[in-house]
């Protein structure tokens, strides 16, 4: 496994988690799982790294 961060890394992670929060506002369901599928796509982008990114997906799905 990569050095793949998994403690809170998040400089003001509560207002990080109002603004992801407020971006949601007035969004269906649908609407709002692809705006988090967009989102996934932006930061997995910018991280670059498939070594990380694997990790990550292991990590979220509990197999890692």
């Amino acid at each position: 496994m990569t050095d793949l961060v998994l403690t809170p890394n998040i400089e003001s992670a509560d207002d990080f988690y109002a603004e992801l929060l407020a971006a949601h506002e007035g969004l269906s369901k649908d609407e709002s799982d692809a705006f988090n599928a967009r989102l996934v796509l932006v930061l997995a982008n910018h991280v670059g790294d498939r070594d990380v990114l694997s990790d990550a997906l292991k990590a979220a799905s509990g197999k890692g």
